[in-house]
């Protein structure tokens, strides 16, 4: 019954006995005929379609075209759902549930008979935990984006999802935008199906995909909306079914040179800093040995060329136009492992040759970068022993070397309750802290790093101030924020000991962070504090707060470190 005695799936419909009896015929109630189960390639097509998840909301329709291309390569297309972790709705954060997610996948690929896998990815967390799942397994794998909505546009004027919504919020709070003008953008920035369209941690990661070769080229940029995303979704079904035939697996792709590429191309393009604790899980999934140094290291000397918001003024739309993550990856050529293996079957590159920049101000030359070392900025100090991030594109010059007395807040309650008292000591020179916004303390590392501004400092005029945390912030914000710094508060890290009036040194070009505080007195103030209680004491929370690691390490939890493989499990009856 069998083409292909190989392959996977006839573990499961390739027998003549009672085992293949019961998978075959469960499986023709769905309509599917006898020849199906002759052998050909079985691709799973992992769907994480919610409409709690608005940014993969159209997946239903992606879905029918991603079928067509694995039919139309002879394979067999099985649609399964999992966890869909969407940033705009989870709380108390979407990365609480990255791991979760990730877990489900990997049991999923693993449980059932399939011999390759399409992820289906978009939203923010989406596309790590499809991936830390599927590395665990090692298939033949390969990702289609859900792609970003059209650009807003709010009168007359482009405005972009999420850096706007900052950018709106602090003016509102400033007195120089009306609350109507603020609801009325509420419409206008979001009107299309789709995930951000700046490059926040969705396009980041689209992008992230596309570097690493673990996605088809051009998969970054195509708006939800236009067709060229429905054909690159065809042709994505169509190059799974081959894969599985070459036997290109995971792992293959997934290379130390792939993480290099993605560093990279994440500082080109002024990528999200949540890109370091996502590329960290994956690595730590499929094998690769990669550090946060690795971060600092190959993204210092990257110009930022791609002028988009948070660091830029453009869109993910302009970017598209311009010819997106092959223009860029062309642009810096000569600082990228070329001949990585790509899920297209090519090297890096070979699908590079011969691509045009269209736009030169959205995608910029070397020459005229938008910032000469973008990248991801490492920051260690007795403040960050393990290690801090800053996004220099996203942040002010002169805040880039900064000494400031620490206005400290315990919690996301206490800096609520606090922020606009008008008897706040703080002015702008002030640097604000928070803790309990890491891994452990939050729980889930939410994305409350980029601070709002205290209201009486923005009346007069203040936009930026140096803000410290253990916590992230959106790939949409910007501004002089440090995050992930490790280990956090909640651990007992340095920042656990800081308190109101101390000062802080932050200088990016020396990548330190320093607490000026003296050592007896941090081990007077060690001796003295106390864990703080978890949220739960029960169900996965628990279990997340008890095995979650440092966000220098990736945040994955530490018993999912590594893979599993994809090994036919015993049988079910």
């Amino acid at each position: 019954m069998s083409e292909d005695p190989k392959r996977r799936s006839q573990a499961w419909f390739g027998g003549v006995d009672k085992d293949g009896f019961i998978h075959r015929s469960w499986m023709k109630n769905g309509g599917l005929p006898d020849d199906v189960f002759d052998g050909r390639p079985v691709i799973g097509i992992c769907n994480t379609f919610s409409e709690f998840t608005p940014c993969n909301a159209h997946f239903r329709e992606l879905v029918t075209h991603i079928k067509a291309g694995v039919l139309e390569a002879g394979g067999l297309p099985l649609e399964f759902p999992v966890f869909s972790c969407g940033e705009s709705n989870l709380r108390p954060t979407a990365m609480l549930f990255r791991n979760l997610a990730s877990m489900d996948v990997e049991e999923a690929i693993r449980a059932n008979p399939m011999d390759g896998v399409i992820l289906m990815a978009g939203c923010d967390k989406t596309t790590p935990s499809l991936l830390m799942g599927a590395a665990s397994c090692d298939l033949p794998t390969i990702v289609i984006s859900g792609g970003p909505m059209l650009n807003g546009n709010f009168r007359g004027k482009p405005i972009g999802s999420g850096t706007d919504v900052w950018k709106f919020s602090e003016e509102v709070r400033a007195g120089t935008m009306s609350r109507q003008e603020f609801m009325e953008a509420e419409s206008a920035m979001s009107r299309s199906p789709g995930h951000c369209m700046t490059m926040g941690t969705a396009s980041t990661m689209a992008s992230m995909v596309e570097a690493l070769g673990v996605a088809l080229p051009t998969n970054a940029a195509w708006p939800a909306v236009d067709a060229r995303r429905a054909r690159l979704a065809r042709m994505t079904g169509r190059r799974a079914v081959a894969m599985v035939k070459e036997d290109v697996r995971l792992s293959k792709i997934l290379t130390r040179a792939a993480f290099e590429n993605a560093i990279k191309i994440n500082g080109a393009v002024g990528g999200s800093t949540n890109a370091v604790v996502h590329l960290l899980a994956i690595a730590g999934r499929i094998g690769v040995d990669l550090s946060l140094q690795d971060w600092d290291r190959l993204g210092r000397d990257v110009p930022t060329i791609v002028d988009l918001m948070p660091s830029g003024k453009y869109l993910m739309e302009d970017f598209c136009y311009a010819g997106g993550i092959p223009v860029v990856m062309s642009e810096i050529k000569d600082l990228l492992n070329l001949d990585a293996l790509t899920v297209s079957g090519m090297t890096v590159g070979e699908n590079i040759a011969d691509v045009v920049n269209h736009n030169p101000d959205v995608i910029r030359t070397r020459a005229t970068p938008l910032v000469e070392s973008g990248g991801i900025a490492v920051l260690k100090g007795n403040l960050a022993p393990d290690g801090a991030v800053l996004k220099p594109s996203a942040a002010s010059p002169h805040l880039m070397r900064h000494r400031g007395r620490a206005v400290v807040f315990e919690n996301i309650e206490d800096f609520h309750a606090r922020i606009d008292d008008p008897d706040l000591d703080v002015d702008e020179n002030s640097v604000l802290v928070l803790k309990g916004a890491g891994p452990r303390g939050y729980p889930g590392m939410a994305e409350v790093g980029n601070m709002a501004l205290p209201s009486k400092l923005l009346e007069k005029g203040v936009r930026d101030m140096v803000r410290v945390s253990d916590g992230r912030m959106s790939g949409t914000a910007y501004g002089t924020v440090v995050l992930h710094v490790s280990p956090e508060a909640a651990a007992g890290g340095p920042l656990a000991l800081v308190q109101q009036g101390d000062f802080i040194a932050l200088d990016v070009d020396a990548r330190t962070l320093v607490l000026e505080v003296p050592e007896e007195e941090l081990a007077r103030r060690r001796s003295a504090w106390k864990e703080p209680a978890p949220a739960m004491t029960s169900g996965y929370q628990s279990l997340y707060v008890r095995t979650v690691m440092q966000a220098d390490t990736g945040a994955d939890l530490d018993f999912l470190v590594g893979g599993r493989g994809a090994k036919v499990p015993r049988e079910s009856h």
